[in-house]
């Protein structure tokens, strides 16, 4: 049994999904419908899904289509850059981190609007089914949450174009449809569905729509210079850009030289093995730089103990608990080893790779006193004996005492 909602948010592209969304939200709860359309970086024009919510009735007040970029990028993206974040070893997270600024977002809006319910398109199937309301019941536990997926029968696309062309919804049809379930943002762009359903069939060349391949990248290599303060980048070659300015940047210089290219089969929260493909050109840079950033200015033990808690970290973004007591605590952990991670990274980018090619820093913790193969004055190699031995003790007492056995 339904449960009775008078007003509704509804995260809102203006697509096929969203738009059939919207119209049942009104049949089938017969309730008004706020709309919410997220600038997270896309790329698409979002003016049109303001036209599409007014021809289904919706209040110019009651729609909402906020540029986020900057807040994406400086409050989500960056702190999760400041763990090297990767979940399973390879993938930057680039859907996962977006969720929790439109649920939140989303449910500010609910209030500043009086609605008392809030609606997603993620299926049942999928991750974001729980990022999107983890985030809205860590804001307001009192707001109704629709998941259409969950309560219909329209469970193919050919059933949402008979229930759009049933009830007048216009589906703007450009050239091509892609066969591909994709989502971008400022940090990636990603591939799921269609021939990606067989692991074993290698995608497309066309399916990319970010980067060249590295085999048509260019011929040259190109350096650039990342410039960090607090672990965080804040200038690319001496010019201080702001967070998402930086970002799009870094994207189209790393997209032309084919870097940022990943396919993976990714364990879902929910339980099944899924195939993805991403492009993130301008993470895969950043990821780079910072480790490079921290390999001068950061403590060994405090490195080392940052890689152990990276995948808990990691993992607690992916299955949608950014706003948990857990991921804040560990956020604090992690930003209290960013203070000293300040300098500037060179790099070399070619043909899809990333080299480190230098890195300098004000309070770096590299003394070429004690590292070099040269004659010094500071290090006395004797001593290295009395510390192998220590650390050996152990194993020099259990050698005795099992000689014998």
């Amino acid at each position: 049994m339904k449960k009775e909602v008078k007003k509704v948010v509804l995260a809102y592209s203006g697509g096929l999904d969203t738009s059939v969304i919207l119209k049942w939200l009104q049949d089938e709860y017969k309730c008004e419908v706020v709309t919410f359309t997220a600038d997270l970086g896309q790329g698409e024009e979002l003016e049109p899904a303001r036209k599409k919510a007014l021809e289904f009735g919706i209040k110019p007040e009651n729609i909402f289509i906020d540029d986020l970029k900057e807040e994406f990028v400086k409050n989500y993206v960056f702190p999760m850059f400041r763990a090297n974040t990767l979940y399973e070893g390879e993938y930057l997270l680039g859907t996962s981190i977006a969720r929790p600024l439109i649920a939140k977002r989303q449910s500010e809006i609910a209030k500043l609007t009086g609605a008392d319910g809030v609606s997603h398109g993620a299926t049942g199937k999928g991750n974001d089914q729980v990022r999107f309301e983890m985030g809205y019941l860590a804001h307001d536990a009192t707001l109704t949450i629709i998941a259409p997926w969950r309560e219909w029968d329209l469970n193919s696309r050919e059933k949402l174009l008979a229930y759009a062309e049933l009830h007048g919804i216009s589906i703007e049809r450009k050239g091509k449809k892609s066969p591909y379930s994709m989502d971008a943002n400022l940090l990636h762009i990603s591939y799921e569905g269609g021939i990606l359903e067989n692991p074993n069939a290698e995608p497309e060349e066309d399916m990319w729509l970010w980067s060249n391949s590295p085999e048509n990248a260019p011929d040259q290599a190109e350096y650039i210079e990342l410039s960090y303060k607090n672990g965080d980048p804040f200038a690319l070659n001496g010019e201080t850009l702001t967070p998402a300015t930086l970002l799009k940047t870094l994207n189209e210089i790393g997209g032309k030289h084919g870097i940022g290219r990943v396919d993976i089969v990714e364990n879902r929260y929910v339980g099944m093995k899924a195939r993805g493909c991403y492009e993130t050109p301008g993470g895969t840079i950043m990821l780079k730089a910072h480790r490079a950033m921290e390999s001068i200015t950061l403590d060994r033990e405090a490195a080392h103990l940052k890689d152990e808690m990276m995948p808990r970290y990691a993992k607690l973004i992916y299955n949608g608990f950014w706003f948990s007591p857990e991921r804040e605590m560990l956020q604090a952990a992690i930003d209290n080893t960013q203070k000293y991670v300040q300098g500037t990274v060179r790099l070399k980018l070619y043909k899809g790779s990333v080299m480190v090619v230098g890195r300098s820093s004000d309070v770096s913790l590299f003394n070429a006193e004690y590292s070099t193969f040269e004659e010094d004055e500071v290090y006395n190699q004797k001593d290295a004996e009395g510390f192998i031995k220590l650390n050996a003790l152990r194993f020099i007492i259990e050698g005795k005492a099992r000689k014998n056995k």
